[in-house]
């Protein structure tokens, strides 16, 4: 049933491995109307009709793949599976339990996006970020040469889970691994989190004044979203608004239609002015860094604002899929949507690199030398762009 589950959860924009996690997926979203493309007596829908809040609408005749043609795959060749049909590569590992290297395993992680129409090189790449650390050093091997066609390169991986990524002063990424809606680095390095019931939770409970004073502001107005930078703390809420806080204010903007899911912003040194003497001979406080803030949402928007300034009406991104996670640093930024896809995209460019692990993303970060870091539910996977450097 892996194939029917990948191919619904594909068409929809969502991420399920799983008829269970596709349940689970749909029962908790708006949607009402679920177009299948299945036939009436599919095991999948037979299984989803006692859902009694969504309404089956089924395809005639089946849009999925039929049975695999005849012939054989050689299961255990990296390079085999990478340009074999997708559907008769997955119903073949469904069939037989060996692990074949780790190859089985890895392609069973990463079904959702191996299905989709790519690239061989592509393929072997998103099997080489599934592999467990039990698979057979040849087979990474051959999938590293098989991926060399492809825009990444697995700098590395690490099986352990992620909540939640930010990176610190350092550009150092930061994961979190316990229950937590976001996290964000205080400009003196501090540890903020925002918990799952939208407060701000700060190691040893207080983190200087601006600190304690959004963490007032949450306890009765809690948020969704959560990111520090340039002396600012920026939170979102579930009805589209973005707050920055500073010690000079709150500056606010109305950005989307819906919950704010995620936030990053950047600052930038105010340009360098004559030193003057106040009228006390103190010297002069310096100017605020200029700060550039970056919201998603259930909207399916990015957004790009600067406090200060009135909201741009265009989106920079946007998708018929929420926005799951963000994160800025040099000329790059990061991006999740809810459908599997991370993009990290160079903002003085245009220039976009895509990727699909094929798990659901849980969190993203970029490094200033263009690494996207993927954080997933079992792992946090490190790709380095390889048409994407910043210019000299």
């Amino acid at each position: 049933m892996s194939v029917a589950v990948w191919e619904v959860a594909n068409r929809l924009g969502v991420v399920a491995g799983t008829p269970a996690e596709l349940f689970s997926v749909l029962l908790a979203g708006p949607r009402r109307t679920v177009r299948l493309p299945l036939p009436p007596d599919h095991a999948l829908v037979r299984a989803l009709r006692p859902l009694g809040h969504l309404d089956l609408v089924l395809d005639e005749p089946p849009e999925l793949p039929g049975p695999p043609p005849a012939g054989s795959v050689d299961l255990g060749d990296p390079a085999a599976v990478c340009a074999a049909d997708p559907v008769r590569v997955t119903r073949a590992y469904e069939a037989d339990p060996d692990p074949r290297g780790g190859l089985r395993p890895a392609w069973l992680r990463a079904g959702q996006s191996l299905l989709r129409d790519q690239d061989p090189a592509d393929r072997a790449l998103v099997l080489l970020a599934a592999l467990d650390e039990s698979a057979d050093p040849r087979t990474a091997a051959a999938l590293t040469r098989g991926a060399a066609g492809s825009p990444w390169t697995l700098a590395r991986s690490s099986r352990r889970p992620c909540t939640a990524l930010t990176a610190a002063p350092d550009g150092r990424p930061v994961v979190r691994e316990d229950r937590v809606l976001a996290v964000a680095c205080l400009p003196d390095g501090t540890q903020a989190a925002l918990d799952e019931r939208g407060r701000l939770r700060l190691p040893g409970g207080r983190a200087g004044r601006l600190a304690d004073a959004v963490a007032a502001t949450l306890a009765s107005h809690p948020a969704t979203a959560l990111a520090a930078a340039g002396g600012s703390v920026l939170t979102g809420d579930r009805m589209g608004t973005v707050h920055a806080f500073s010690l000079t204010g709150l500056e606010q903007a109305a950005l989307h239609s819906g919950r704010v899911t995620a936030l990053t912003a950047t600052a930038t040194a105010p340009a360098a002015a004559p030193a003057t003497a106040t009228a006390s001979g103190a010297a002069p406080s310096p100017a605020p860094a200029a700060l550039t803030v970056y919201s998603g949402g259930t909207d399916g928007t990015v957004r790009a604002w600067r406090p200060g300034r009135p909201p741009g009406r265009s989106a920079l991104a946007r998708c018929p899929c929420p926005v799951v996670a963000l994160h800025a640093a040099g000329p790059y930024l990061a991006v999740a949507w809810a459908d599997g896809l991370a993009e990290l995209r160079r903002l003085d460019t245009g220039g976009t690199a895509v990727f699909r692990p094929g798990p659901r993303i849980r969190a993203v970060a970029a490094t200033a030398d263009g690494t996207l870091v993927v954080g997933l539910d079992d792992a946090v996977l490190h790709l380095a762009c390889r048409a994407c450097r910043p210019r000299r």
